[in-house]
């Protein structure tokens, strides 16, 4: 579980006023000194859910490694504070980077409401440059959408803005800025905003988990991302955090479960849960009327939009919940790295070791033999392939984490019980039975010999064969 979350007060908010014509500037010490405190949360475990006090009851989210942000009553008026200010994110274990983010992460916290609840948030921007926040996904008055220039000045550094407007239905949505967007979202300014519905009763679950997914480009041995990448990310996420470093979705036998999930990186994500079918219950349009949620194993979420599956947990196991694209499921990716599959780099090691010691070839029978190696890396840079389990090496990274159902387990208790224990003949084993036949071929069929495989040597071009004739070049 995580630290305790602090609280802030606020300095220096001041300067003259804006009309409440659209998101307002809060001016003068009076209003200053009536601003709800700004929880500010840095390490990257999860807090529990944050269960409502006042009003409707409904079943709060838990988000991965992160939190929901607590409110005040003022009023009706439920009343967030946030801060969009340099944060620093650890990734996973042995990296941390340097984003924007909100209140002390990246992303920043949930905001969790009801249906028909009056928000007023407050934004104070502490970054070096203007923002804004765009309520993705909200039906709102113009004014309040968030589009720095378009609805509103954008929020001056050392300034806060109010936002205030009436959730009008529930569902899953987020939250990011519309102001010099390229470099504010690639640096990790977003976060998640769930409204429940005002029916207790109305689509409830046992667990409901969030996260969302984003990506970096950082280069290795450094902490800023660079935010002129277009596509050629390297390490994929959920909620700013890497695999190993990634929660598992805690479940208990016989859970009603929901996972939601928005994408706001640059590409889409099919998202592969292993172990279960589960039905697609909701976009970022709405909830899906239970007669047309339709059964999937993978969902795909395009750019900008959100999902949310549900399933009953009636299977005890860690099954896997990672992004298909295999790329994805890769940390720290070198896209410049050549492919040796097939070619035999003995001898050409060997060169490479007298000018820089201690190299080690790789890739020559596949990649999967990172998973399990320790090599020296630069500072702050993690493997492509990390972790490990009770079997060995993982041999993932990047956008892949576990669900681990498991009985018995409290309904509030979301901590990680280890990894299951198989039931006895229930693991895949090695057959150490008579010889297999050799499998029969279609006639004419190209293979290697018995016991061999095809082989390539890696060539010193400088250092090529004559041609037949002694007439090629030396």
């Amino acid at each position: 579980m995580s630290k305790p979350v602090s609280r802030r007060g606020l300095l220096g908010v001041g300067g003259a006023g804006l009309a409440l014509a659209s998101a307002s500037m809060v001016s003068g010490r009076v209003q200053a000194a009536s601003l709800p405190e700004a929880p500010i949360k840095t390490d990257a475990a999860a807090a529990p859910p944050l269960h409502p006090n006042t009003g409707p009851d409904y079943q709060p989210v838990y988000t991965l490694n992160g939190w929901s942000l607590p409110w005040r009553m003022n009023g009706d008026w439920k009343e967030f504070h946030l801060i969009a200010e340099p944060v620093v994110r650890e990734l996973a274990p042995g990296m941390r980077a340097h984003l924007w983010g909100y209140n002390g992460q990246s992303p920043g916290p949930t905001i969790e409401a009801v249906e028909g609840d009056k928000v007023r948030i407050f934004v104070t921007n502490k970054l070096p440059e203007g923002t804004a926040v765009h309520w993705h996904g909200q039906l709102l008055p113009n004014g309040m959408d968030g589009v720095a220039g378009l609805n509103q000045p954008a929020i001056p550094p050392g300034k806060t803005f109010v936002y205030e407007f009436i959730l009008r239905k529930s569902g899953t949505f987020m939250y990011h800025p519309h102001s010099d967007e390229m470099v504010q979202m690639a640096m990790g300014m977003m976060g998640f905003f769930v409204v429940h519905p005002r029916d207790p009763a109305e689509r409830r679950v046992d667990r409901d988990f969030v996260f969302l997914l984003n990506a970096f480009d950082i280069e290795a041995g450094s902490y800023v991302p660079k935010v002129n990448t277009m596509l050629d990310f390297n390490l994929w996420c959920f909620n700013s955090r890497v695999f190993p470093g990634i929660d598992p979705l805690v479940v208990r036998q016989g859970d009603k479960v929901r996972v939601r999930f928005g994408n706001l990186t640059m590409t889409n994500h099919p998202i592969h849960m292993h172990g279960y079918d589960f039905k697609v219950t909701g976009t970022d349009g709405g909830w899906v009327n239970p007669e047309a949620a339709w059964p999937e194993v993978s969902v795909d979420v395009a750019v900008g939009q959100m999902r949310a599956f549900e399933f009953v947990a009636d299977v005890p196991g860690d099954w896997a919940l990672h992004c298909h694209k295999s790329h994805h499921t890769m940390n720290a990716m070198g896209h410049d790295v050549r492919t040796y599959i097939g070619v035999n780099m003995k001898q050409t090691a060997k060169g490479i070791q007298r000018i820089a010691p201690g190299y080690m070839p790789m890739g020559g029978s596949g990649m999967g033999e990172m998973g399990s190696m320790e090599m020296p890396l630069p500072d702050n840079t993690l493997p492509m392939m990390t972790g490990y389990a009770q079997f060995g090496p993982v041999e993932m990274g990047g956008m892949f984490t576990t669900v681990k159902v498991r009985p018995g387990i409290a309904s509030s208790d979301y901590t990680d019980p280890g990894w299951y224990k198989h039931p006895e003949g229930t693991v895949a084993y090695e057959w150490t039975g008579a010889p297999l036949p050799e499998p029969k071929r279609a006639p004419n069929t190209p293979r290697a010999g018995r016991g061999q495989s095809a082989e390539l040597r890696a060539v010193d071009p400088r250092k090529r064969a004559p041609r037949s004739g002694g007439h090629g070049n030396h």
